[in-house]
């Protein structure tokens, strides 16, 4: 349950309470204490009158049933009746769709070809209904949506399209590399493309390629990670960086647990790659490789946002950085100019 009190909600302008299940097509509460966790949410805007809360539903956990649901205007229709009947009981802002991913597989999940268009079709019917609820409610309920920082997710959906229904692109700019599926090691969340990376990713190249695919940055919220990766067996070339390596058994690393293992001087080594503006650690002892965001990669992901006339940053998640150091980063670069911190999913 969250506590009165953990959130210091003057920092944040949107929360996504992360996840509501979807089930038989319809939404439901997807943990025990979720009654009590929405009202301690909606509390917070005491503090914070500006404050909007939403629950996302799906997830990479929690996204196989959204296929089916999308498939038929009916079982759309079931699925909207069940959203507003939700935002209603919890007195909540929005909606965000988290559904990992159109016409792709995910969790193994089931998908169609249709996906594409069908992705399309919930969030303009959603909007519309939503629209007409507003009428009821005076006030605006948001919709938003957690898309994949791949060309693969542009190439199954019609972003062109979808920006029109949506209040904002949670883009999950993260997760560029992860140990399970990667054998190489690399920045899962650099902000630039360093030359050596051979996958020549970062969130500056998804940001132009979401831009090109019709969507305008001011819908654009960056995603950052408050967590790490690792990697084992890496051997001490470029301190690790694009080296061999496989599956640390602790693999996700909370920011928390990050800046105690450096705290500990446990051989871990902090470097910074310019090129990528992207911190990472290394071990040669060990030959533990951890890629990480840190308050300097997020100072300067602030400034491109502001650069880039990005609509604010948004985080997964919350609890990983129990300190607040990363949260008060994104306050600092942001602010005065610009307070838009999209969300805690």
């Amino acid at each position: 349950m969250i506590a009165s009190g953990e959130i210091a909600a003057n920092k944040v302008t949107r929360i996504n309470y992360a996840f509501a299940n979807l089930q038989n097509g319809v939404i439901v509460e997807g943990f025990a204490h979720d009654a009590e966790n929405f009202a301690a949410l909606n509390s917070l805007k005491h503090d914070n009158p500006n404050l909007t809360v939403l629950v996302s539903v799906g997830g990479w956990t929690w996204s196989g049933n959204f296929s089916d649901m999308a498939l038929t205007k009916q079982s759309r229709g079931l699925f909207i009746d069940s959203a507003v009947k939700f935002v209603n009981k919890y007195n909540l802002d929005g909606l965000d769709i988290d559904w990992e991913y159109p016409g792709m597989t995910g969790n193994n999940n089931r998908f169609r070809p249709e996906d594409k268009q069908n992705y399309t079709l919930v969030l303009k019917e959603l909007r519309q209904r939503f629209d007409h609820e507003e009428k009821k409610l005076h006030r605006h309920l948001v919709i938003s949506i957690a898309s994949g920082a791949s060309t693969d997710f542009l190439e199954h959906t019609e972003m062109t399209k979808v920006q029109r229904y949506v209040d904002t692109i949670n883009l999950m700019s993260y997760d560029y590399y992860v140990p399970v599926w990667d054998k190489t090691t690399g920045h899962h969340a650099p902000l630039f493309t360093n030359s050596a990376d051979p996958k020549k990713i970062s969130a500056d190249r998804t940001v132009h390629e979401y831009e090109s695919a019709g969507v305008p940055a001011d819908k654009i919220v960056l995603g950052v990670p408050f967590y790490g990766k690792s990697w084992a067996n890496v051997s001490a070339t470029d301190q690790g960086l694009f080296q061999p390596g496989t599956e640390a058994p602790n693999t996700y690393l909370p920011y928390s647990s990050l800046v105690n293992m450096q705290m500990q001087n446990s051989g871990y080594v902090r470097y910074w790659d310019a090129k990528a503006s992207a911190p990472y650690l290394y071990n040669q002892d060990a030959q533990i490789f951890v890629s990480y965001e840190d308050p300097q990669s997020l100072k300067a992901k602030c400034d491109y946002v502001l650069d880039q006339k990005l609509a604010g940053i948004m985080f997964w998640e919350y609890s990983s950085d129990s300190a607040g150091a990363l949260l008060q980063s994104i306050d600092a670069g942001l602010h005065p100019d610009v307070r838009k911190i999209q969300g805690a999913r």
